[in-house]
């Protein structure tokens, strides 16, 4: 049979969407590629649910193996997410020698190595743009593209649904489980939205994009990853004072021996692009050391950005399989031989500046003696807002430090939180000035 033939195993929002694209850009894509794509095959527990889109000339099952083992079908896509069955069907379909498509970012960065190897071991191709960015071409401009540099850093805004709470809350929106919520009844957040504003969705994506920048094996557990809870209206309101902006940023910083690796919410300067990426998109700003600085810019999320990213990957492998040409781009950017483990530095041993917000007593001396623990652990103090005397008990003195080593900032906080003119836990957010 003329044309390509793939199957599609997952049929919610991402392969509805996948399907819609297969249908309105059909001809364009057939000229591009030289050969029609055609849907043979969807899998899905669900197949009374009106999806909107037409699916009379596709064979449906509830049974992911008819997929899988078509000896028609050269390329299926996974799109049911999580870990297993997910990882089962993609090792199946390795065996069966046949090229997959996914938008798994967890089951990628906890369980990628294992996937990766089996996908070489059995002369196939694994793709996956869709997992990182949305719509947003960083893989495959990390794994081509920039394919004569060494990356040196890599920054990014990879969770929409924490950029809007963030971005929100910068315009005045409220605190942050007021916005939370006006985020999940707008359908900007899941009804546990834990991955997303805990960090574990951009760290999942971090850390697909450190194997891709350094050609090598992540442990994702080594990755440090803190969310948005504790960060306020106030702390955005004096961090605009400083002049930064308030961002769940995945951070990638790629030297010798070691890399940095870690999310957290982060103050970048408001003249850097990146604090100008509001709402729920996403972007990635990268370094080479050849190109210089570069960035990504988009939708990271949704329906037809997703699927976007999914065919592109399609035609990609549809390609290959029109040229018998598997294995042409290595998965991880890197020939097999020079894949290694990536170590990552302590939390505790990265250096950056500091961002602190005390809770304190309203009394002379107050100062002198937090300054003073923060002196004797080698942090000095770069500049201070202490607002004038108010009537409730409690007043926000608010200090940006010079560069600081993690270990000793927990030090001095630990001790300053047990002073009795401390009133709360003191609020404290890392700072990044060199994004490049």
């Amino acid at each position: 049979m003329r044309g390509v033939q793939i199957g599609l195993i997952g049929f919610g929002t991402v392969g509805s969407g996948v399907v819609k694209v297969l249908e309105e850009n059909g001809s364009l894509i057939e000229k591009r590629l030289g050969q029609p794509l055609i849907l043979k095959r969807i899998a899905d527990l669900d197949l009374d649910t009106d999806r909107g889109v037409s699916v009379d000339h596709v064979q449906l099952t509830r049974n992911a193996l008819e997929v899988i083992e078509d000896p028609e079908i050269s390329i299926v896509i996974e799109l049911i997410g999580g870990y297993e069955p997910a990882r089962s069907f993609i090792l199946n379909c390795f065996r069966q020698k046949k090229h997959v498509v996914t938008a798994n970012k967890a089951l990628l960065a906890i369980h990628g190595d294992e996937i990766f190897r089996e996908a070489r071991r059995h002369g196939v191709d694994i793709n996956f743009e869709a997992s990182v960015g949305g719509g947003i071409p960083i893989v495959r401009s990390l794994r081509e593209g920039l394919v004569a540099n060494r990356i040196t850093s890599l920054f990014g805004i990879l969770n929409g649904t924490s950029n809007y709470i963030l971005t929100k809350m910068t315009d005045g929106g409220g605190e942050f489980g007021q916005v939370l919520q006006e985020a999940q009844e707008k359908g900007f957040a899941e009804a546990d939205p834990s991955m997303d504003i805990d960090g574990i969705d951009p760290a999942h994506k971090l850390a697909i994009l450190l194997s891709l920048a350094c050609g090598g094996r992540v442990r994702f557990d080594r990755i440090y990853t803190e969310g948005l809870s504790k960060i306020s209206p106030l702390d955005i309101q004096y961090s605009l004072e400083f002049g930064y902006k308030v961002k769940l940023l995945a951070i990638a910083k790629i030297e010798a021996s070691q890399v940095e690796a870690r999310v957290h919410p982060t103050l970048v300067p408001i003249e850097h692009p990146l604090s100008a990426v509001n709402g729920v998109d996403n972007a990635i700003f990268v370094t080479g050391d050849v190109v210089g600085p570069t960035m990504f810019y988009g939708q990271g999320a949704g329906q037809m950005p997703t699927a976007s990213a999914v065919v592109s990957d399609v035609v990609e492998l549809a390609r290959n399989v029109l040229f018998h040409s598997a294995g042409r781009v290595s998965t991880l950017s890197h020939q097999d031989r020079y894949i290694k483990a990536i170590g990552i530095k302590d939390i505790e041993r990265v250096v950056t500046r500091w961002y602190m917000r005390f809770s304190v007593v309203d009394k002379p001396g107050v100062l002198s003696r937090i300054s003073g623990i923060l002196g004797k652990n080698r942090i000095s103090i770069a500049a201070v807002i202490q607002k004038g005397r108010q009537a409730r008990e409690a007043v926000p003195v608010v200090m940006m430090t010079h560069e600081a080593r993690g270990r000793d900032v927990i030090r001095a906080l630990k001790a300053i939180d047990q002073l009795p003119v401390v009133l709360d836990e003191t609020v404290r957010i890392r700072v990044e000035d060199k994004l490049s």
